[in-house]
């Protein structure tokens, strides 16, 4: 290699690694690492997927609730970068006893967070407040809300299947 594409490599280096350190940090990677409720549901009340195009991540989410709407069983199959895998250990972490309202507030925080406001994460999904390193890279957004928005989706699925009058 000659001397300037190596210093015009070595440019590109110094540049990646701030963004690098600042989203990869060990406790995001633990997060990604030990994803809780991995796998699928069988006997799902409701049942979700989505994609994120730009990345490719794919998160699948199953519940089944308990006679107060509460999230009593989930799964997760994800497939999805450190970012996506991080949320869903996140998710993983909290959903079981979580409402609709616990759900649709957390992805509407972290959606809030990302957009640039200032938001407090407390409770069974206070582990949020990691991804505030990710705000200036919108392009990494949708793989870090993917796993909040299919659960939510999931819940919904279920709630409005028990809201159907019997046959």
């Amino acid at each position: 290699m000659n001397h300037a594409r190596a210093i015009a490599y070595g440019a590109i280096e110094l540049r990646l690694k701030p963004m690098l350190d600042d989203l990869y940090s060990t406790r995001l990677l633990t997060l990604s690492a030990s994803i809780p409720h991995l796998g699928r549901l069988e006997e799902a009340e409701g049942s979700a997927t989505r994609h994120a195009r730009l990345c490719g991540s794919k998160v699948t989410a199953d519940v089944a609730l308990d006679e107060g709407g509460h999230v009593a069983r989930f799964a997760q199959d994800v497939k999805a970068c450190a970012l996506g895998q991080a949320s869903a250990g996140v998710l993983g972490g909290g959903i079981i006893g979580a409402s609709l309202s616990d759900l649709t507030a957390a992805r509407d925080g972290l959606a809030a967070a990302l957009a640039g406001e200032t938001v407090s994460f407390e409770g069974r999904f206070s582990d949020l407040d990691i991804f505030e390193s990710v705000r200036d890279y919108k392009a990494r957004h949708a793989s870090v809300m993917l796993a909040f928005q299919v659960a939510v989706d999931a819940v919904e699925e279920a709630l409005a299947a028990r809201a159907e009058p019997a046959a």
